[in-house]
């Protein structure tokens, strides 16, 4: 907004799926007037419903993945606490991080031209979040690089995926074992082990180019 002047054309958004065609009447200090002149019908949502179970990593890597699953169409984020989280949140830091990954989330569709915000859940542990999983028909993915399972070998889904993505040690044997019984299949994207903030981003683009949009 600082580059532009009075004149210049905007897209307003509401976050819920309706944009607008706009042109900056005036700008003054932290306050600017938009004159409205249409109503844009466009959709850019992905027909493949996806939600990124993503286990917290540190500093900007998991700004960059939540970035980068909104530009991937990702509809929604559930970060989670995995024992081999390096970073450590509860309480009131956990909720100040959850808006700030909220507010990366808001300037993502920005760049990216989605009208509506994907949100960004309450931080959860692991295995909290696994016991609060409704039976729902959804493919659901375990990020794994041990496994066998690859994408080419996946039947479509029958009702969107849950992406489950671990931290920047993985997940222990245990927690996999946890979201194997919560009906998570292990899924390997190929011979090199991926870094915490490229797997996620790497499943999400192959899910969207193999049953989405891409």
């Amino acid at each position: 907004m600082l580059r532009l002047v009075a004149g210049d054309p905007v897209v307003l958004f509401d976050g819920r799926g309706s944009a607008w065609d706009g042109r900056i009447a005036a700008i003054a200090r932290g306050e600017v007037e938009v004159q409205v002149e249409g109503r844009r019908g466009e959709d850019r949502e992905s027909p493949l419903p996806v939600t990124l179970a993503q286990a917290v990593s540190s500093g900007e890597r998991m700004d960059y993945t939540i970035q980068k699953a909104v530009e991937l169409g990702v509809g929604a984020v559930q970060p989670l606490m995995a024992e081999r989280c390096v970073v450590r949140l509860s309480g009131e830091r956990a909720q100040k991080r959850v808006a700030h990954w909220q507010a990366v989330v808001g300037s993502a569709c920005e760049q990216c031209g989605r009208n509506q915000v994907p949100e960004v859940r309450p931080l959860l542990g692991l295995r909290e979040w696994l016991a609060g999983l409704s039976a729902s028909p959804g493919l659901r993915l375990l990020l794994a690089p041990g496994a066998a399972l690859r994408v080419s070998e996946l039947e479509p889904p029958a009702a969107g995926v849950i992406l489950l993505a671990g931290p920047e040690g993985g997940f222990t044997e245990g927690e996999t074992t946890d979201a194997e019984r919560a009906g998570f299949r292990g899924l390997r994207l190929g011979p090199r082990v991926l870094r915490t903030e490229t797997a996620a981003v790497a499943a999400l683009a192959v899910l969207q180019a193999r049953w989405g949009d891409i």
